[in-house]
């Protein structure tokens, strides 16, 4: 897999995790739990990204 650019904000219990493909300038969003360790969060955004660029065909 290719770089992956991440940003969590965290609003009250929820957390927005953007996970970003900076070759193809794609980006997935989604919306976890707080209280969910961040390794968690970042694995759930990298696979939605990965499913985005299959779909896409960006990715082989």
């Amino acid at each position: 897999m290719r770089e992956i650019l991440f940003e969590l904000v965290y609003e009250g219990a929820y957390v927005r995790v953007s996970a970003i493909d900076p070759a193809t300038n794609t980006e997935v969003r989604l919306v976890g739990d707080a209280r969910l360790p961040e390794s968690t969060l970042k694995a759930n955004a990298r696979r939605k990204l990965e499913y985005v660029l299959r779909r896409d065909g960006k990715l082989r």
